[in-house]
């Protein structure tokens, strides 16, 4: 046991000299790794032929099946960060970072082991269960590490972490198909073998960040910070709990603001490719693609850029114009459309990607401005089941309202409009749920909480 005690939050506690730019690196180790499961959809296609190797036959799983598997790793995302969050804050970095490690890597050794034997529900069981676990405690513990480290720039340092996870599928994606062809034979799609190297892979890249994370001492803060010197209407200087965060109303509007930003924009996401091509048709599926490309780039970027921003102008400022800015280019989107004008059609979706990167990197700081650093990464985990309901509420919205349409007579292109005017609306109420937020009340602050 005492080879296991390395893993105690007491041991994290970094040694008087350290850099507390030493800790990003940490951070970054985990988000570029659990960034891949947005590079998932690679899988998509040759999981509906193991069977028949080249194509789909009889026996093989079902397109629709294996859309599945993403969705049950988002939800188990929100609803592990939501369970695991306090855990996470008594525990400390390091051991929340091993487990995640152990999940998501073991994950893909479980789904692996599915595609093996041809049974859909380990894979069920594996990447989107055991892997969406790994994926929700990745995601929260760099965060609530970086957030204490930087009081002095909050949102320029948890963008610094989600902006690795956005570029996670950078990685994971080129990587994946690179591994599949070299495994691919007569007789295997590569799937299972893929799914072995990255998974242990993925495994010791997360544990280098698990061994160099560290948490700044009690009391501490950067040399020459003083709290006052910018002061800001909601940055506080208590602490809430995170079983008291929940029982105030500044934390549902949050989540709402969240989980509307989130639907909007993964609604786009999500068809960015076949929008294209139906709004413009001489755009062939290869440059669609490099579309796709340049929207992960602009998702990326976005994360640390807008975060970096509100550190100056503040968090309800930020999402002001992540709602207001993004209602008027969701609105201006059918009409680039009609107008042919391509230019203008895939700037409009770059900044609203940019803004969707980084509504998810901006609400930690403000969940800290409003709440303090005592439990924020647990009540950042309870919000982030916003992230789950907003996984089905885009894709849903889009795909289903589309169709509906289409059904009705509406062209293709043009079942577009409704669905974008529908998510300008959306962002507009995102705008007043953020206009309505306002400092905690005291009687929620945790009455031990020792100064500084």
């Amino acid at each position: 046991m005492a080879l296991l005690s390395v893993l105690d939050r007491e041991r994290t506690i970094a040694p008087p000299g350290f850099s507390r730019w030493l800790v990003p690196p940490a951070a970054l180790a985990i988000h570029l790794a659990i960034g891949q499961v947005y590079a998932f959809s690679v899988f998509n296609n040759p999981l509906t032929q193991v069977i028949g190797i080249a194509k789909p036959v009889k026996g093989d799983w079902a397109a629709t099946d294996i859309t599945w598997i993403f969705s049950i790793a988002i939800v188990f995302l929100g609803l592990s960060a939501a369970v695991f969050g306090k855990w996470l804050e008594a525990a400390g970095p390091r051991k929340a970072m091993l487990a995640a490690a152990c999940c998501f890597g073991g994950g893909f050794l479980v789904s692996a082991l599915g595609v093996q034997l041809h049974q859909l529900f380990l894979v069920y069981l594996g990447y989107g269960v055991l892997g969406g676990i790994g994926l929700g405690l990745g995601y929260i513990s760099p965060v609530s590490t970086l957030i204490k480290w930087f009081p002095d720039r909050p949102g320029m340092a948890t963008g610094l972490a989600i902006m690795g996870f956005g570029g996670g599928a950078m990685i994971g994606g080129p990587l994946g198909v690179f591994l599949m062809e070299h495994f691919k034979s007569a007789t295997s799609t590569g799937i299972a073998q893929t799914w072995v190297v990255m998974g242990l892979g993925y495994f010791v890249f997360m544990l280098f960040g698990a061994i160099i994370v560290r948490l700044p001492p009690p009391g501490w803060k950067p040399a020459g910070y003083v709290p006052s010197a910018r002061p800001q209407k909601l940055v506080t200087s208590a602490q809430v709990t995170a079983d008291s965060a929940i029982k105030t109303p500044q934390f549902y509007l949050v989540w709402m603001v969240l989980f509307l930003n989130v639907t909007a924009g993964i609604a786009v996401l999500k068809q960015a490719s076949p929008m294209i091509q139906d709004m413009f048709a001489d755009v062939t599926p290869l440059e669609a693609g490099g579309f796709v490309g340049l929207l992960s780039i602009f998702n990326m970027a976005g994360r640390f850029l807008w975060s970096s921003l509100s550190d100056y102008i503040g968090r309800k400022s930020t999402y002001a114009i992540y709602f207001l800015l993004g209602a008027a280019l969701y609105a201006m989107v059918p009409a680039t459309g009609h107008m042919g004008s391509k230019v203008l059609f895939i700037a409009c979706c770059a900044v609203i990607l940019s803004m969707y990167g980084g509504g998810f990197a901006t609400v930690p700081a403000y969940l800290r401005d409003l709440f303090g650093t005592m439990q924020v990464g647990a009540i950042h985990g309870r919000l982030l089941t916003a992230w789950s309901a907003a996984g089905i509420a885009g894709p849903v919205l889009i795909t289903y309202i589309g169709q509906y349409l289409i059904d009705h007579g509406v062209s293709k292109s043009r079942s577009y409009d409704y669905t974008l005017y529908l998510m300008a609306v959306l962002l507009l109420v995102g705008a007043v749920c953020n206009f309505l937020i306002t400092p905690v009340n005291p009687r929620y602050h945790y009455k031990s909480e020792k100064p500084g």
